[in-house]
């Protein structure tokens, strides 16, 4: 008898605890922003082991590919190589990078905010909205949504921002681009998510009518 009751007393101090860890867990998601829980999803946390990603951003409208640029990224140093055709670069991205890789950068910026956006919900210095309910741009699907504004001086598109559209699950499904002067409007799919050494990478992004396709190829994740 007196050892059933030492067992069900264990039983009660595990189970206690046990609890007690559930509580700890769900007060910190709920201390988490939404950007945290976002970039989270995505694999947000795994970055830190990562040492070097490649990958190729590719723009093709209709049957034709316009774009198509390759890069080496070595996250440790930041050092950053593109191939484009022929021609291969390198720089160091740090805050005095040169003139003549100012151009070079804003091609960076742009691709790799494409491939890893949800990252830069923690990276950057965007202002994030209070989360809603919203009907998605392509599905029409009723989803959440946040808007991430960014400020209207510094950067090299000052003043854009993007409507974020994702489920439960936090993966996100679909987004609108707007520019700073409100006259343009892009919606976007995020698809053909795979991941790679923890990061959650969507490989496709398509407009509405999909004549229009943002893609990536050639990842690497090391």
């Amino acid at each position: 008898m007196k050892k059933a009751l030492l067992l069900l007393s264990i039983l009660f101090i595990i189970s206690c605890k046990n609890e007690k860890k559930s509580e700890i867990s769900s007060e910190e998601n709920k201390e988490e922003s939404i950007a945290q829980q976002i970039a989270r999803a995505h694999g947000f946390e795994n970055f830190k082991d990562i040492e070097e990603i490649k990958f190729t951003f590719n723009v093709k409208v209709g049957d034709s590919v316009r774009t198509s640029r390759s890069w080496h990224w070595k996250t440790n140093t930041d050092e950053i190589r593109l191939t484009e055709g022929d021609i291969s670069r390198t720089y160091i991205k740090d805050k005095s990078i040169a003139d003549d890789e100012k151009e070079l950068d804003q091609k960076f910026i742009n691709d790799s905010y494409w491939l890893l956006f949800p990252f830069q919900l923690v990276w950057s210095d965007a202002e994030i909205s209070k989360e809603k309910k919203a009907e998605a741009p392509i599905s029409k699907k009723e989803m959440r949504n946040i808007t991430v504004s960014y400020p209207s001086e510094g950067g090299y598109t000052p003043g854009d921002s993007y409507e974020l559209f994702y489920e439960d699950d936090l993966i996100l499904k679909e987004w609108i681009y707007k520019s700073a002067n409100g006259s343009r409007e892009s919606p976007t799919t995020w698809e053909d998510y795979k991941d790679f050494n923890g990061l959650k990478i969507a490989r496709s992004h398509k407009s509405p009518d999909g004549s229009f396709e943002l893609f990536f190829s050639g990842i690497e994740v090391n």
